[in-house]
């Protein structure tokens, strides 16, 4: 019996999982509902206004890009469109080199004028 691994409880795993999720959902809906009241409706790059109807494509952004941040003043925090939010986010990872890094999974790997000075040559 000494070799015998012990199975993982899954089921605690899974209820681990599920109640950080909902911790996480729950900040979330605090945070926006008080950056909604805080704010006026407006994307602060593009200025796109917004109303009860498109009002789940304004997103709040965390400025120092820190979830857990969320002063009750709001200065962390500005209201940002989608598109707006979207593109902040990939300005963040270009910036931080966060993306296509070498060594990097989804960088590319194949070159495709590695040959080129060859195949000229090959024409002449």
């Amino acid at each position: 019996m000494r070799g015998k691994k012990k199975q993982p409880d899954t089921g605690k795993l899974d209820r681990i999982v599920a109640e950080t999720r909902r911790n996480r959902d729950q900040r979330e809906r605090d945070y926006r509902e008080r950056a909604l009241k805080l704010y006026p409706w407006i994307c602060g790059r593009c200025a796109r206004e917004f109303t009860r109807e498109n009002l789940h494509e304004l997103t709040v952004h965390h400025r120092d890009h820190d979830h857990d941040n969320n002063p009750a003043d709001g200065s962390n925090w500005e209201l940002l469109c989608l598109y707006c939010h979207d593109n902040e986010h990939s300005r963040q990872l270009d910036a931080t080199g966060a993306v296509d890094a070498p060594g990097d999974k989804t960088s590319a790997t194949h070159n495709p004028f590695a040959d080129l000075r060859s195949l000229l040559k090959d024409e002449k």
